[in-house]
């Protein structure tokens, strides 16, 4: 994995909108990870990436703050999400803890 750090240089009307973005990116992430992990136990097989893509639909009729957030950045955190459940799934499958 390659992290990238940098500082953002905004106006302060701009900080904000950035920390309520972040938020709500890492609530649908939450979200995603319960749909799949918890709430759907017995379908986590059935439910793949398409599945967990199209419930960022959902969230957005249900939670108004999450349409905010435009349509990339609720695939985005559907892909995080996929990729640290499935390395969570391969590492306990492998021992790996």
């Amino acid at each position: 994995m390659i992290v990238c750090e940098f500082k953002v240089k905004g106006k302060d009307s701009q900080y904000p909108a950035i920390d309520e973005a972040i938020r709500t990116s890492q609530f649908i992430q939450n979200k995603y990870r319960r749909y799949y992990g918890m709430d759907n136990k017995n379908i986590a097989k059935n439910i793949g990436r398409d599945g967990i893509n199209k419930y960022g639909t959902v969230l957005t009729k249900k939670f108004t703050f999450a349409k905010e957030l435009n349509s990339m950045g609720r695939q985005s955190a559907a892909e995080r999400s996929w990729s640290a459940l499935a390395q969570l799934y391969d590492n306990c499958k492998n021992n790996d803890y």
